[in-house]
């Protein structure tokens, strides 16, 4: 069954499906939507949860094992299987076959990937999903769709703003979501709950955090290691929130992923970046980093960012924004000390 991710909620309270596929390269969105499937299972029961992390080594006959395991802890668990890439590939796709044609009792599945490719809506492995459970995918809101979204927000944390104000809202965040969510509680901490005025606004919402996020993309795709350390710097002191950071370097690095691959099977570079949005001002950049950066090494990022989304969350001890200096130094090809 498909659902929009503003039906969720409602599909949640009704029943527990038992497998969730959510794909899309919105950060927040996703995030989102798998914390509320985990909250919803917890409720009902689901008190152990195995995470599969599907990188370059991983081993698929893991999800059939892993589903197979009695938990010492609780008799119902959730398998958290998270795609690296936009799709499970060649033995992805048997295993999760596999898996819906027997859905073992007990078990929830969530599968979260990003963007899809459309050939892979018409998949088996995808239909299988489908009919075995529920299916959501989430885009960039943009328009009405992401007035009304900031308008909700605003209202969550108990705070007003006409139209106009949401608009400027909307003209500074450009889209990015979780630099929204961080300008709300940033203007609820300033003014406190109620209505805000256009003044309180321009004052309180900063104009310059996604433009210095995808400088520092830009800086890393150049090797500029002098002024990712600036930049990183600058970020960091600013309040800049490391997951707004993490998402952009993580989308850069699926995006390298994607273009070194279909380049590996034989497409013209031009195709390739024409059909990747890639334009006259960058191809240079891009073409010096697909050149530079090996699969081993865009993995070794992928990595380190499923590192650096755990120490963000608190479930893995360390410094997230000592991470992302690395992820930005594998970028650069300098291995980080």
């Amino acid at each position: 069954m498909r659902i929009k991710p503003e039906q969720l909620g409602a599909a949640l309270q009704k029943s527990l499906a038992p497998v969730y596929f959510i794909s899309g390269d919105e950060p927040l969105q996703l995030t989102e939507a798998a914390d509320a499937i985990r909250g919803a299972a917890k409720k009902a029961g689901f008190a152990s949860r195995e995470v599969l992390a599907v990188d370059a080594h991983f081993e698929w006959k893991q999800l059939a094992l892993t589903a197979a395991e009695q938990s010492i802890f609780a008799d119902k668990k959730i398998i958290d299987l998270r795609l690296s890439g936009s799709g499970p590939g060649t033995d992805g796709a048997k295993a999760l076959l596999s898996y819906c044609g027997s859905v073992p009792d007990d078990t929830l599945l969530m599968v979260t990937c990003g963007k899809l490719a459309s050939a892979s809506l018409k998949s088996r492995w995808f239909q299988a999903l489908d009919n075995a459970g529920v299916v959501m995918q989430v885009w960039p809101l943009e328009g009405q769709a992401l007035l009304a979204w900031l308008q909700q927000r605003l209202q969550l944390r108990g705070l007003q703003a006409d139209r106009e104000s949401i608009r400027l809202i909307a003209s500074r965040v450009e889209g990015n979501l979780l630099a929204a969510v961080q300008e709300i509680e940033k203007l609820y901490v300033l003014y406190g709950s109620g209505n805000l005025s256009y003044q309180q606004i321009i004052d309180g919402v900063a104009d310059n955090s996604r433009y210095d996020v995808f400088t520092l993309v830009s800086s890393v795709i150049e090797a500029d290691v002098n002024r990712i350390y600036k930049i990183m710097t600058s970020l960091k002191a600013e309040g800049v929130a490391a997951p707004v950071v993490l998402w952009a370097l993580t989308r850069e690095a699926r995006s390298l992923v994607k273009m070194k691959w279909q380049l590996s099977q034989g497409q013209s570079r031009d195709i390739v970046f024409r059909n990747n949005q890639i334009w006259d001002k960058r191809q240079a950049l891009v073409s010096a980093a697909l050149n530079r950066l090996s699969f081993p090494d865009l993995n070794a990022i992928i990595i380190l960012s499923a590192k650096a989304d755990r120490e963000i969350k608190g479930q893995q001890a360390g410094d997230a924004w000592e991470t992302l200096r690395s992820i930005c130094l594998l970028f650069a090809s300098v291995k980080p000390v």
